[in-house]
This record gives structure tokens, sequence and C-alpha cells, in this order.
């Protein structure tokens, strides 16, 4: 079981604070084991949008495996922000020092380096703040322009939702890109990546589309990479491809031919474009070009 330790300061922003959190939650829908914890040096904080939250006064165990986050708040600038206590940035210390990851979402950065966490490595953080934290912390390499920043288990990501992008590519550091994919597409946003990190897995390509007859197919390679997967066998397991039908009448559910799923309601597509009926539909002839351009 790994623990998440969510920060909270006053003011902290409600999606530098949910984005993360939710990525975590999600991922125990597909197996992984995750305890989200909520720490303040008070039992409530107001958050920047008025929304009263409840937290624990008292720090959990942690272990080496455990991950600390730092979200943002409101503030036009850093000076004017909560400040970070004495202890708060001792934990802070503590949790890095033993091995843990520490990470910040948007002006969660000032607290790591108020902790002096930031020294010496890359960071970034909301591109109003971006100048002001390479003032405050000198010794920061402040990089500008991108989502998020790793350096020695030291990870801080730019403003409100880019958090969900840091939580996406923890996921995919410790569990695998395919499982970052998952979640992804079940929080319905896309699985992005840094600009200025290598190039991603081939896992994570061609899953910007909408279509869920492709990410079936897709997740199916995910699931038996090792196996030989022609297109003629993923064609013949359409039992995994097919989902319930969005809209239209009830169908047989024994029936997999695709021949007896009933057409989406909506606008009728321009000739030539596939209508998603036939022996192979729509959805299916674009899996068979995503999947032999992933081949």
């Amino acid at each position: 079981m790994t623990t998440v330790v969510f920060v909270l300061l006053p003011g902290v922003h409600l999606l530098d604070l949910g984005g993360p959190a939710q990525v975590f939650f999600a991922a125990t829908d597909f197996g992984q084991h995750y305890r989200l914890r909520y720490v303040a040096e008070q039992p409530q904080v107001t958050t920047a949008q008025g929304l009263p939250v409840t937290a624990e006064t008292a720090w959990p165990e942690l272990s080496a495996q455990d991950l600390v986050v730092v979200p943002g708040w409101r503030a036009l600038t850093l000076r004017g922000g909560p400040g970070l206590s004495q202890e708060l940035a001792d934990r802070l210390r503590a949790h890095h020092a033993a091995g843990g990851t520490v990470a910040s979402v948007c002006a969660g950065a000032e607290a790591l380096g108020a902790a002096g966490l930031l020294d010496g490595r890359r960071c970034t953080t909301h591109h109003d703040l971006q100048e002001e934290l390479a003032l405050r912390h000198p010794r920061a390499v402040v990089v500008r322009d991108v989502l998020w920043t790793t350096d020695n288990r030291v990870v801080t990501s730019a403003g409100i939702a880019s958090g969900i992008d840091l939580a996406l590519h923890l996921l995919a550091v410790r569990h695998g890109p395919a499982l970052a994919a998952q979640v992804a597409r079940q929080m319905v946003v896309y699985a992005r990546r840094n600009g200025d990190e290598p190039q991603a897995s081939a896992m994570l390509r061609y899953r910007s589309h909408l279509d869920d007859t492709v990410h079936r197919a897709q997740d199916l390679i995910d699931s038996r990479f090792a196996e030989a997967l022609p297109l003629s066998r993923l064609a013949a397991d359409r039992s995994r491809l097919h989902g319930p039908p969005l809209t239209g009448p009830p169908t047989d559910p024994a029936s997999t031919d695709p021949a007896d799923r009933p057409p989406l309601t909506g606008p009728r597509r321009p000739a030539g474009t596939g209508t998603g009926r036939g022996k192979i539909g729509g959805g299916e002839a674009a899996a068979q070009v995503i999947l032999a351009g992933c081949s």
C-alpha cells in the first residue's frame, strides 16, 4: 500500500489538490493500492474557491515508497503566500532524505524551495510565478514552458491542471505507461508528457482519439504484448473490442456480429467516411489502421 500525503496550506486551489488526488484514486480501479491522506496545521482549511476541507493534523508513518504532494494556493506573488512553518519544512526534508518522493503543483514549488529541496535541481511552477521563484531561490534551476520536471525524487509541475500530468507521469514511472493511459482515459484527459523529456513509450502513442473500439484494441495489445497478435486474431476477438451500444434499441447480448449493433444517432456522415456498420465497422477499420501503424 502506497500512501500519498497532500499537504494543505491556506487558500489551496481545488484543482491543484483534486486533479492529482483523482489520478491516484482512479489507479485503485486498476488494481493498484493507494491510500490518500490530507494533512494540515489546522483541522480545517478553506480553499481559494471558498470550500472548507478537513484534514489531519498528525502525519502518518511514511516509507520511501510513499509520496508527499504540496498543492498550490492562490497568491498573486509567492511572497504573499501562506508561508511554510519550520515543522512542515522539516517534514518535507526528512521524507526526501529517507528516500521518498516530494512533489508540488503550481505555487507549491515555493514550499519545496523554502525547505531547500530545489537547490541545484530542475524545477518549474506556474508561468506567472517562474521569475519570482528563480529570484527567491537562486540556487534552483527554474525551467520555463514545461508541464513538469523531475530531479532526484523532487517533482514539480506548472499551473493548476498540470498537476494531473505530473500524477500521470508518476503512475507511468511506478507502474508503466499502459496504466497511466488507462487512468487518463477513465478521467477523459489527454495522456500528455513533458515536451522536454525523452520520447514517450509506444504504448502512449495514438491515444488522443475518442473511438472506444480502438482504445479496446490498444488495451488488448498492451495486456498481451508478448504474444503474436495478427489482425485476424484481433478481429476474431470481437467480444473484447465491442462494448455496449451508446444509443438505440436493445440488442441481442449473445450476438457479437457488428451488423446486429444499431447505428448511433446523429447526423449522417459524408460518403466515403464510413458508417460504423457492416462486416467491419468504422471503429474496427480505425483500429486496423492504428494497429498497423503500431506494428
